[in-house]
C-alpha cells in the first residue's frame, strides 16, 4: 500500500466485533486532494465502515468527510466504523473497539493465540486475497479461531510498478471471470467482490469513482450459483501480486510459509 489511500467498507457482518464489514473500495495511490470528495461519494452511496493507518498520510482529510457528513445529517458518529491498526493499550484505554492484523499467516496467529497473558485476539486478519489467491486455507483456520479475513487488492490491485511485476496476470481480464459477468450482466468486478462475499471474506476495494463506487454496493443484488462459486474456487493460482520482496529475509516475513 502507498502512502495516499483509504479502505471503505459496508454491510454489517456478525463476528466478533459488531460492525466488521464485508465489502469495501479502498483508495489507495490516490491523490490526496481527492481523499476528502471520494470519502463523502461514498458515505452517501452507504458505506459506513472506513479502514485507515497512518501509513496512508490522509487521516485528517477523512476526518474532515466524516464531519462534514455528520454535520448536514447524512449519519451520525455512531454509525461510522473507523478503523485504524491498533495495541492491546489503545483498547484498554477506550480508543479502539477491536485489534487487527494485518499479512499474518496461520503460525503467526496461532503465537498470538498462544501469548501467556493475551488480552484481547485479533478480531480480523487482513491479507491479499482474490480469484487467482483466494486464501482458501487462512480462510478455514481463521474461520475455525473467529477471526474475519479481509481481503487487500481484492481485484488484483492496479499494478504500482514499485510492487507488482509489469508482467503479471490482469485479474479483472481473466476469460472465466468476464465470461461470468456476461451471463450474470455484472462487471468482472462485480463477480469477483460477490464471489469473497459468499465465502464470508471482508472485501476492500479500490475506487474513488462515483459511478464504481456505486456499481459496488450493486453486489448484494445478485448471487452466485454454487456451481459458479466452484468454477471461480478452480481459479485459484496462489498467485501473488504483492510479494514484499522487501522484506524477504526476515525471520518473519509472513509469504514463507504455505499460508
Amino acid at each position: 500500500m502507498t502512502s495516499s489511500g483509504f479502505l471503505l467498507v459496508i454491510h454489517l457482518f456478525q463476528c466478533h466485533n459488531p460492525g466488521i464489514t464485508v465489502l469495501g473500495p479502498p483508495v489507495t495511490q490516490v491523490p490526496k486532494s481527492k481523499t476528502l470528495e471520494a470519502t463523502k461519494l461514498a458515505i452517501d452511496a452507504g458505506f459506513r465502515h472506513i479502514d485507515s493507518a497512518h501509513l496512508y498520510n490522509n487521516e485528517k482529510e477523512v476526518g474532515q468527510a466524516i464531519r462534514s457528513k455528520i454535520e448536514d445529517g447524512t449519519v451520525k458518529r455512531e454509525d461510522i466504523f473507523y478503523t485504524s491498526k491498533a495495541m492491546e493499550k489503545c483498547k484498554d484505554a477506550g480508543l479502539a473497539k477491536s485489534i487487527g492484523v494485518s499479512n499474518f499467516n496461520r503460525r503467526q496467529l496461532e503465537m498470538i493465540l498462544n501469548k501467556p497473558g493475551l488480552k484481547y485476539k485479533p478480531v480480523c486478519n487482513q491479507v491479499e486475497c482474490h480469484p487467482y489467491l483466494n486464501q482458501r486455507k487462512l480462510l478455514d483456520f481463521c474461520k475455525s479461531k473467529d477471526i474475519v479475513l479481509v481481503a487487500y487488492s481484492a481485484l488484483g490491485s492496479q499494478r504500482p510498478k514499485i510492487w507488482v511485476d509489469q508482467s503479471s496476470p490482469v485479474l479483472l481480464e481473466d476469460p472465466v471471470l468476464c465470461a461470468m459477468a456476461k451471463k450474470y450482466q455484472r462487471t468482472p468486478a462485480q463477480i469477483a467482490l460477490r464471489y469473497q462475499l459468499q465465502r464470508g471474506v471482508v472485501v476492500l476495494a479500490k475506487s474513488y469513482n462515483e459511478k464504481r463506487i456505486k456499481e459496488t454496493v450493486q453486489i448484494f443484488e445478485f448471487q452466485l450459483t454454487s456451481e459458479d462459486m466452484k468454477i471461480l474456487d478452480g481459479l485459484n493460482q496462489n498467485f501473488r501480486y504483492f510479494q514484499l520482496k522487501i522484506a524477504a529475509d526476515h525471520p518473519e516475513y509472513p509469504f514463507a510459509d504455505e499460508y
